[in-house]
């Protein structure tokens, strides 16, 4: 194998590492050049602040996305994904709004910046995240293809370069894919330090780590709406807060590189200004921001009420005033406020369907999400699934 790329190995245990190997094997009749993985992301809160500039607190889970790789002499990529069967492309060919548009989006993108040759490469991937639940499936994916293509190329990336790294998932994504995505899922899944939230700035790529009280539990729960960022709903919410920026910026004769430059005094003084769509999206974005600054704050200080309240606050401006939420989230966030040891909810992700997350005192953990799952049940006559978000490790070469 080539140097390693990141400065971080998990170890998986070797049965799974065999398996790996066995199936690319079976697949492909060689033996894989690079094994690598990236976990998902549950965003604590901070949601449709990235690509508006503001802040996010994402936390890498223990469920991730993994892949074995080896280069070809010529042009094709052929991949086969566990989960959602084979595909097979020239690595210069146009999207085909399928999954193996983000691996060679990635491919090409690396290949662009000079770290990695113009040719193709056989794939194999497996995961156990979600796919369409809002847990970074596709920037899991992104990462992973990444390490593993910069490791059979002899390419070092060390922990400095991680966040030029995300950038270059997230132009993959963005100008390949065709999905407008902030930098978050990406730096998240690249950046994460193990065992704590990243309270990251998306406009200046500053972060810093956030512990997770021993005291406060997290759940997620997957409302069984699976919901596509490449939806026109969020290219539709992103276009309004462009518009509102517009606005803004006409109306305080200042320059504004995002909405969440925004003082909150400021707003008030926009209502003439923004139409009510426009003003919505602003307003989230301002309150969410704040509401970013209070959750660490109130983590750090282990006011695990005060970090809670900002939860509900997060959903009900989600649902209200950027309208992202959906029926099933909506009673899952309301239903878990009547349980004990729930100190907030709400929904995380884009949106549209997706997951929820909830904290919980620790002491009541246990109970918690079967009850709530017999509350959803009864509701919509169907069990949702639901997970403890136990911390992760960011993505790197798998060592074997």
């Amino acid at each position: 194998m080539g140097a390693r790329t990141l400065d971080h190995e998990p170890h998986f245990d070797e049965s799974l590492v065999n398996e790996m190997q066995e199936s690319f094997e079976r697949a492909f009749g060689a033996e894989p050049a690079a094994l690598a993985r990236a976990p998902g992301r549950v965003n604590l809160i901070g949601e449709h602040t990235d690509y508006n500039g503001g802040l996010v607190l994402p936390l890498a889970i223990d469920r991730d996305t993994r892949v074995a790789l080896r280069p070809r002499a010529d042009a094709r990529v052929r991949g086969i994904s566990r989960e959602s069967g084979p595909a097979e492309r020239e690595l210069g060919a146009s999207p085909a709004s399928e999954w193996l548009d983000y691996a060679r989006g990635v491919a090409r993108v690396l290949a662009d910046a000079g770290l990695t040759p113009a040719r193709g490469f056989d794939l194999w991937v497996e995961s156990d995240l979600p796919q369409g639940a809002g847990l970074s499936s596709s920037a899991a994916l992104e990462a992973a293809v990444a390490v593993a293509l910069l490791d059979t190329a002899g390419v070092t990336y060390g922990a400095d370069r991680r966040p030029e790294l995300a950038r270059l998932c997230q132009r993959a994504e963005a100008e390949f894919v065709g999905v407008p995505c902030g930098i978050m899922d990406q730096y998240a899944v690249l950046c994460g330090k193990g065992g704590a939230a990243l309270l990251l700035d998306c406009a200046t790529l500053e972060a810093r780590s956030v512990a997770v009280p021993e005291s406060l539990a997290l759940w997620i729960f997957d409302t069984g709406v699976e919901r596509s960022l490449r939806s026109g709903a969020y290219a539709e919410r992103r276009a309004e807060c462009e518009r509102a920026l517009v606005g803004a910026r006409r109306a305080l004769g200042r320059e504004l590189e995002s909405l969440s430059e925004l003082a909150p005094g400021e707003l008030a003084g926009l209502s003439d200004a923004l139409d009510p769509v426009a003003l919505r999206r602003a307003r989230h974005v301002v309150s969410e921001n704040a509401r970013v600054r209070a959750f660490a704050a109130a983590l750090g200080r282990r006011e695990l009420a005060a970090a809670g309240e900002s939860l509900f606050e997060s959903h009900a401006s989600l649902r209200d005033d950027y309208e992202v939420s959906c029926p099933e989230s909506d009673a899952l966030v309301a239903d878990a406020r009547g349980l004990a040891g729930c100190v907030g909810a709400r929904m995380t992700g884009a949106g549209f369907g997706g997951c929820t997350v909830h904290a919980v005192e620790a002491s009541h953990s246990v109970d918690f999400a079967p009850r709530l799952a017999e509350r959803f049940r009864a509701r919509f006559g169907r069990t949702p699934r639901f997970w403890p978000a136990l911390p992760g490790a960011p993505a790197g070469a798998i060592a074997r």
